[in-house]
């Protein structure tokens, strides 16, 4: 990344700014914005996140956000209530209360006088959820977003829940947020009153995983904040970017396809990262771009922001199996529209172990499979969070416990780009069954690199065609039934000598949740179907009008490592007495913030562990220390979760534990129960 130091504009900063909401309560913002604007207001953007401006985003903020404010926009950074030096609680993601309280902020901004009462909101992950959501509630000056690595869909299409199946990240990130949601704020900013505020924290807290856990189907709660609901209300300018390493790939062609206003999408090989930082690479130029939508949208130039293509994305080339990539080969390929008219959905019929071409006659045949429960020991993460090595691995050792089909090797080079579905006629041999279908690359070596995947609880079998019932129905065992498992999009090509794979597990653990039960799964052949969405290599696709410029950013605020860090994946299995676990370790260490003269350190630990094929042995567990440090005020809060399960309920047992020093101030334990809903 290029550090850039000579901007436009001169800036100014405001450390810690008070923004009071409609009850009373004060958010916190820091303020980055041209020198001038008091004398010639500007507009204005918003990052809107609870993870804590004040140390754990800061460095990540300072190479954006000035940036931006140096192009002369005023951009503000304010934590969530009950978050960083906000007051109140934080009792759960996407509240109601939370998107009042941006509608207070961005109205507290409009009225300021160095804006000009225009407005615009931008983020990543939550931050883009929050402009996403905001944007659907109209508020008067909002004119534009720009958001990164996001959903539409919260129940479908998130991390808590995949075709309605459980994902192992809802506890992941139910741990992450008992964490974040748990810290104090900082004495330097509120005084005294920090221990007041903290101890608010910890005795309203909950483990956020029982909430999520009591919604298993699609109720009002996730229906609440998941614009698929009413894409029209939606009126906004909207750039929205992904990463086909992310889990969020889906909703940026989503969103292309059911919005009527202004529109523009990009899709790169990244993970959970905003472009201009993103891993894999090629990382590129994003706050240009960004800087040239808010232009547009913000201050009406004309500078061909919505010329070229209407969604970007990078057409992955092949590449071998691996847990982390510095790049991912490729091009940058170009659609005027989305559904693209180019892309031509093909389908090809399944037989024994080999998928078919085109229009071919299949003859109907049972295969079956029973999956071990060690398939999906090398899934990787949901989503690549950047923290190597979480991409899926060689998938040979998965597809040995699996339904695997084969193309013929290619003759001809074949790009995709979209969707694949898989239609299936099945039978089990439970009430309660799920299928994991998984699209390889098999180089002819025969290494196989995952390209998509998908999941899809066949008790709620009907959701491609019906995404807003979600309700589940029984199985009934050695009765057949038709069923359509969709992909995460992809763009990907597969290169001459190669061949395309698809493999269907009946579990995927731990990246999913098992059924309660072993399941035989029988799949008929001759009635089922792989569909590719084919995209012809064509000059179309390099239709850009200008390349991506260099990524760029203001240069970080500077950090001390004190204690280094530590990540750590590995993946065990114990043949004495079966069993097997992934452990996860991503340690920060410790890091010192000179500019605030802070101590910080975060550790968090992932255990996934089951013995043999004994569903009842699945567990889960996600622990965090956080800690914060200056002369003599030491602080460190201490979270776990773990979750274990039956055939018929879910077990969840937390603790927090917050301490002054070596004195534990704050102690609590939950133990609680809810039952399986056809999970």
């Amino acid at each position: 990344m290029r550090f850039v130091t000579n901007l436009p504009h001169k800036i100014e900063e405001e450390e810690h700014v008070w923004i009071p909401v409609s009850d009373g309560t004060r958010l916190a913002a820091r303020i980055w914005r041209p020198a001038s604007s008091s004398e010639e207001p500007v507009p204005a953007v918003l990052e809107y996140i609870p993870y804590r401006k004040r140390d754990l985003s800061s460095v990540r903020d300072s190479m954006h956000h000035p940036y931006i404010a140096g192009h002369g926009y005023a951009c503000l950074r304010v934590d969530l209530r009950g978050t960083g030096e906000s007051e109140g609680v934080l009792s759960d993601e996407y509240l109601e209360q939370e998107q009042s309280d941006a509608e207070d902020v961005l109205e507290w901004i409009a009225a300021q006088p160095w804006c000009n009462g225009r407005t615009g909101m931008m983020g990543i992950s939550w931050g883009g959820f929050a402009a996403l959501q905001v944007a659907a509630r109209r508020p008067p000056s909002l004119q534009a977003i720009v958001i990164a690595s996001f959903t539409d869909d919260r129940y479908a299409d998130d991390m808590h829940y995949m075709g309605g199946c459980l994902l192992s990240d809802n506890l992941a990130e139910a741990g992450t947020m008992f964490a974040y949601g748990t810290c104090p704020p900082d004495p330097a900013l509120v005084g005294e009153r920090w221990r007041d505020m903290w101890l608010e924290r910890l005795e309203n807290t909950r483990p956020w995983a029982l909430e999520w856990l009591r919604h298993q189907r699609r109720d009002d709660y996730w229906r609440h904040a998941s614009v698929c609901e009413d894409y029209d209300a939606v009126q906004c300018p909207v750039l929205a970017s992904s990463g086909w390493a992310d889990g969020y790939s889906n909703a940026v062609s989503r969103l292309l396809s059911h919005l009527d206003g202004p529109r523009k999408g990009l899709v790169g090989p990244w993970s959970h990262k905003f472009p201009h930082l993103g891993e894999p690479g090629p990382a590129i130029g994003y706050l240009q771009e960004v800087v040239r939508w808010w232009d547009h949208w913000l201050k009406d130039a004309d500078n061909g922001a919505m010329d070229g293509p209407m969604l970007s994305t990078w057409m992955q080339e092949s590449v071998p199996p691996s847990t982390a990539y510095e790049e991912r080969p490729g091009r940058w390929v170009g659609e005027p529209s989305w559904p693209s008219p180019a892309i031509e959905a093909v389908p090809h019929p399944l037989s024994r172990h080999r998928v078919g071409d085109p229009g071919e006659s299949v003859a109907e045949e049972e295969l079956t499979i029973q999956s071990p429960l060690s398939v999906g020991q090398f899934a990787g993460k949901w989503a690549s969070y950047n923290a190597p090595p979480d991409l899926p691995y060689d998938q040979r050792e998965e597809d040995g416990g699996s339904l695997v089909f084969d193309t013929e090797e290619l003759t001809e080079r074949v790009e995709i780009l979209g969707s694949p579905t898989v239609e299936i006629e099945f039978s089990v041999s439970e009430p309660v069954a799920m299928v994991a279908a998984r699209l390889s690359d098999v180089a002819p070596d025969g290494a196989s690199t995952r390209v998509t995947y998908g999941l899809l609880n066949l008790t709620r079998r009907d959701d491609a065609d019906l995404p807003e019932a979600f309700e589940p129905r029984p199985l009934e065992p050695g009765r057949r039934y038709r069923a359509t498992v969709q992909l995460n999009g992809v763009g990907q090509a597969f290169p001459p000598g190669h061949r395309i794979r698809l493999s269907l597990s009946t579990s995927y653990w731990p990246l999913a949740w098992p059924p309660p039960k072993p399941v035989l799964l029988s799949v008929y052949a001759g009635s089922s179907t792989l569909t590719l969405p084919v995209r012809p290599p064509t000059e179309q696709g390099e239709m850009r009008t200008r390349p991506f410029e260099e990524p760029e950013g203001t240069p970080p605020l500077e950090t001390t490592t004190l204690v280094p860090g530590e990540s750590r994946w590995e993946v065990s299995r114990d043949l004495v007495n079966y069993g097997s676990a992934l452990e996860i370790v991503k340690d920060a260490g410790t890091i010192r913030y000179e500019d605030i003269g802070l101590d910080v350190g975060r550790r968090a630990y992932e255990r996934y562990d089951s013995v043999a094929d004994d569903f009842e042995s699945v567990r889960g567990e996600s622990a965090w220390t956080m800690s914060f440090a200056r002369d003599d005020w030491n602080v460190r809060t201490e979270t776990r979760t773990v979750l274990r399960s039956t055939e018929t309920e879910f077990v969840v047992n937390a603790t927090l534990d917050g301490y002054e020093g070596d004195r534990r101030v704050f102690s609590r334990t939950w133990n609680e129960r809810v039952p399986r809903d056809h999970i």
